[in-house]
Order: C-alpha cells, then sequence, then structure tokens
C-alpha cells in the first residue's frame, strides 16, 4: 500500500499553462506562436472553455529541445 502511495506522489501531472507563459517560455509572439500551430509545427493548445486555452508544459518543453537538438544538428554538420 505504501508503495502505491509513493508511485502516486513522484507520478508527475500534465501542467497546462497560458498563453502568457507559453510566450514568456519560448520567447515567441502571440502571432507567430498560432503561425506555427497553423504550420503544424508547434503544439496545438487545449481548449479550457469557449473563450480559453492552455497549451500542455511537457509538449511547449519537448519543441524547445527539439530546436535544440535541430541546432546541434546543423552545427555538426558543419
Amino acid at each position: 500500500m505504501e508503495e502505491l502511495i509513493q508511485q502516486a506522489e513522484t507520478k508527475k501531472r500534465p501542467r497546462l499553462i497560458r498563453l502568457k507563459e507559453v510566450m514568456h517560455i519560448t520567447g515567441l509572439a502571440r502571432a507567430t506562436i498560432y503561425k506555427y500551430i497553423k504550420a503544424k509545427t508547434f503544439p496545438m493548445s487545449v481548449s479550457l472553455g469557449d473563450r480559453a486555452v492552455a497549451w500542455v508544459e511537457s509538449e511547449i518543453d519537448k519543441w524547445i529541445e527539439d530546436r535544440i537538438v535541430e541546432r546541434d544538428d546543423c552545427l555538426q554538420g558543419e
């Protein structure tokens, strides 16, 4: 029983972040984020209601990590 409680406590829940935080984390402007979503090169938002959306923080983190890998791959190819 204790083991199940420990597993539940260590399991990381998905965190939703709003546009302002996504802009802060990525350094992108609002229009750029929506342009990238339209081009399917940025994580999709999650609807929270009629006029509210958010993004899964881990998906944004992964997107940033992918940009770093792309950069590093380009540098290795030089």
